[in-house]
């Protein structure tokens, strides 16, 4: 019998179609190995040796592929043809060779395929190979280094910046682009500039809008009319003068089509498109991938098989017709100087499946192999051709002119099936203008003016990056693999340095302060260009040019005394020179001028960054004499954190003493009187502190407010605000409330009704099912998304698996979910009986 090892069931499953009955597949589930988290797994003094322990829940697939392979003809392993596949491999031999369950004279053997398809896996059973040491080498470089930066840097944050969560090699270049970004926005200052637009109409009777471009014999640029008087000086000047067409210029322009998918491009457009994050991308086309519909999908190369070019051709003549199908084949050729491996574009396998002939695929998926499918087709059409006009237009004294283009399509080309988004566009509509087609005239035709409207515009910020924007960054910086695109957004997300708005992703306060303190202490290391050379460096690895451990010592020997230099600085030092690095944003200039650290509450003290158990906050150097606080920003706005003293909203007509607003290291809130423990309330998530009344600070104050007696106990149940929200209490049982304002008004019927559906089994018996996905082979029962008080979780209806921030309910797949809950049994995720209390 041959054992073939794949990563996954799925994949198992469907080559297991294509090999005869002298074949047995096997699913290692991803890695067998890692890495244990804990110091010393590597040893840089011992040339960087490392200690690797087999996964817990890889335990049993490990048991069940060494079972197998005990009497084994062959052992093949067909993981992935990229880097992690080829490590994957790697450990599982070495791990089988360890509890020797390999016989010495087994054969075994690597085979790899673009695609899992017939034709492709028995080709590559036909043409084994051995492991390629050089790309497992890249990939021991890669963890070693990772692991390094991770287990040197996180302790180094965590004594420094305590509330920071970690580090990594790529991550924080990473969340470095999106601070940066929000730094540009913020220093970004508007340009007032005017356009002036008129209307014309030709000796026909048609009509059309030029925009002015000649004043007073001058060339305008965009910024020539700066403000209101210029630019009504300027429309007096257009309508004092009859005009003639000076020039006509027609120019016929060809658009080739865009390249194949590559990783990279596919996530921006799914990500434009379809609105997926690179993670949900690449699950997607993963599942595509392993039930043979694409080719695979970790790839930076835009070359596409000949065979595939042919049928891609054949397609286009028989749905559009000759005219679309190019007299020369279109050959691609990748730019990047290492493309992964030199796979294949991501392209369908079978070029005539459209998308609606595929079985068995979610709408989400069928959503994303549309999109690979016509990008695939429209990358062997024809050009489209269209003619771009330019009129220009001029008074008869030549000193005000104007100018109308336009553009019209007289080939569609391969745009009848693709044309591909954009992230950020002008949003002045001046990029629109070539998209009008302009009637017919002639030169020297006289015109008839119209209207002349003057247009007030003001220049706008760069945009925040969206997840398809920084995935295109990252590439043209050379930051990151087509591997690890997805997994560093997510994790940078995960961590909470950033979070995402409206499809942006927007830095929190903590992601900023890890920033500030690695360019002041790891600024090398954080640095663009290094981590595109060392990701270079790690390609040579991969190609064999370049040893590993010569790169990782290299590496080792600067980054470990750069750490150690860092460790044994004062914090004092570290929180000023994060303070210096963070001033403009932490500490605007105030309107008065005075100094903007000066403390607003004793007058004396300096303000500066105070790091907390929750996270840094500013607070006073004069502390415990001063102990004035505040949050770094609120809703980004440094200003608006400022406590100038407390804004009184008036006297609790109960004891006369004032209640008052204020800001505080966790944020802004009501507090009624002074003293050593004034009585204090946040203000709720959605109230407007600016817009607060004095009757509602007081019943702020008031709660926790008594509702009543239980009928049944007669012990109280209050209401009030906490962590998660609204909610009653009943002899230390919780229960939420649907809004805050129902806090004040929840009577003891209602209250009793919401502890009563709290009471025993209350989460499988209030969370509502979001989705049915059915029954899993591995899983008892049928599988269900269900929305809960803690967010979204999976469940067969004996465990319960929260999902993580990575996976979203409506579009997580039946096998995501299983994986989940199995994944939560072996950790001992089932029910457990409450042990006896130790006497």
């Amino acid at each position: 019998m041959n054992i073939v090892v794949v990563e996954s069931p799925a994949k198992a499953k469907t080559i297991n179609k294509y090999l005869g009955g002298d074949y047995k597949v096997l699913a290692s589930y991803g890695h067998v190995r890692d890495l244990p988290a804990k110091d010393g797994s590597v040893k840089p003094d011992a040339g960087f040796e490392m200690e690797w322990e087999v996964d817990t829940k890889a335990k049993k697939h490990l048991s069940a592929i060494a079972d197998a392979v005990k009497n084994a003809d062959r052992l093949i392993l067909a993981t992935d043809p990229d880097r992690e596949g080829e490590a994957i491999s790697w450990h599982l031999l070495e791990a089988l060779r360890k509890r020797r369950a390999l016989k010495k004279d087994t054969p075994v053997e690597r085979v790899v395929f673009n695609a899992i398809t017939q034709r492709a896996v028995t080709d590559a059973m036909k043409n084994p190979r051995e492991i390629d040491q050089p790309l497992v080498d890249a990939y021991l470089a890669r963890r070693a280094l990772d692991y390094l930066v991770g287990f040197t840097l996180s302790p180094v944050l965590w004594r420094k910046l305590p509330g920071s969560r970690s580090a990594g090699r790529v991550q924080s270049v990473a969340l470095r682009l999106v601070v940066e970004r929000e730094m540009e926005i913020e220093r970004f200052r508007a340009q007032e500039y005017w356009s002036i637009v008129a209307t014309f109409t030709t000796p026909a009777g048609e009509t059309f809008q030029a925009r002015l471009t000649v004043l007073d014999g001058e060339k305008l640029d965009k910024f020539s009319i700066g403000n209101e008087d210029a630019a009504t000086k300027a429309v007096a000047a257009v309508e004092a003068r009859d005009f003639s067409v000076s020039s006509i210029e027609a120019k016929p322009v060809t658009r080739n089509p865009y390249p194949p998918f590559t990783t990279s491009t596919l996530q921006q457009e799914a990500s434009r498109k379809l609105s997926m994050s690179p993670a949900e991308t690449m699950r997607s086309a993963q599942k595509l991938y392993e039930a043979g519909h694409i080719t695979y999908m970790r790839t930076d190369g835009v070359d596409m098989a000949p065979e595939a070019v042919m049928a891609a051709r054949e397609v286009i003549g028989d749905m559009f017709g000759k005219a679309y199908v190019p007299e020369s084949l279109r050959m691609y050729k990748s730019k990047q100087k290492n493309a992964q491996e030199a796979h294949e574009c991501i392209r369908p396998t079978v070029m005539g499946a459209a998308a609606g002939s595929l079985s068995g695929v979610t709408p989400a998926d069928g959503k994303l192999y549309d999109l690979i499918w016509k990008r695939s087709l429209a990358c062997q059409m024809a050009a489209a051709r269209l003619e771009r006009t330019t009129v220009d237009i001029a008074s008869n004294d030549r000193n005000v002119g104007l100018r109308a283009t336009g553009q019209v399509v007289k080939f569609d080309g391969f745009l009848k099936v693709y044309e591909e988004s954009r992230d950020d566009r002008s949003g002045n509509g001046e990029d629109e203008d070539d998209q009008n087609r302009l009637p017919a005239m002639a030169e020297r035709d006289a015109l008839k003016r119209g209207n002349v409207e003057p247009n007030q515009h003001f220049t706008q910020p760069p945009p925040r990056y969206s997840e398809a924007a920084l995935v295109k960054k990252m590439e043209e910086l050379g930051i990151g693999r087509p591997s690890t695109y997805a997994s560093i957004i997510s994790v940078i997300q995960d961590r909470e340095y950033v979070r995402k708005d409206k499809g942006r992703l927007v830095p929190e306060e903590k992601g900023r302060l890890v920033t500030a303190f690695l360019e002041n202490f790891f600024r090398r290391y954080v640095g663009y260009d290094f981590t595109a050379e060392l990701e270079e460096e790690l390609d040579d690895v991969s190609g064999g040019r370049k040893d590993w451990r010569d790169l990782l010592a290299r590496f080792w020997k600067d980054f470990s005394v750069n750490a150690d230099e860092t460790m044994k600085l004062r914090n004092a030092e570290v929180i000023e020179k994060v303070n210096e690095a963070l001033a403009e944003h932490i500490f605007p200039a105030r309107e008065d001028g005075t100094d903007p650290r000066l403390c607003p509450k004793c007058g004396k003290g300096q303000l500066s960054l105070k790091p907390g158990k929750f996270g840094a906050f500013i607070g006073c150097s004069n502390y415990p004499d001063c102990n004035y606080t505040r949050q770094l920003v609120v809703n980004g706005d440094a200003s608006a954190a400022e406590d100038n003293g407390p804004r009184i909203l008036g006297q609790d007509p109960d004891t006369g003493e004032e209640v008052s607003i204020r800001t505080g290291r966790f944020g802004v809130y009501v507090q009624l009187g002074d003293g050593e423990k004034p009585r204090r309330s946040s203000i709720p998530k959605g109230w407007d502190a600016a817009e607060l009344t004095l009757e509602q600070a007081l019943a702020l104050l008031s709660l926790p407010r008594e509702v009543g007696a239980h009928p049944e106990t007669g012990k109280p149940i209050s209401a009030g605000i906490g962590r998660y929200g609204p909610f009653v209490l009943h002899d230390g049982q919780y229960a939420n409330l649907s809004s805050v304002e129902e806090v004040f008004s929840v009577g003891l019927n209602r209250a009793v009704s919401a502890l009563a559906e709290k009471a025993g089994k209350a989460r499988a018996r209030t969370a509502s099912t979001i989705r049915t996905l059915g029954t899993f082979d591995g899983v008892d029962g049928a599988i269900e998304v269900k929305s809960g008080r803690y967010g979204p979780y999976v469940t067969n209806g004996k465990i319960n698996a929260t999902l993580p921030k990575s996976l979203e309910p409506e579009t997580i797949s039946i096998e995501e979910a299983a994986a989940l809950i199995v994944k939560k049994a072996e950790a001992g995720g089932g029910k457990k009986k409450a042990g006896r209390k130790k006497s």
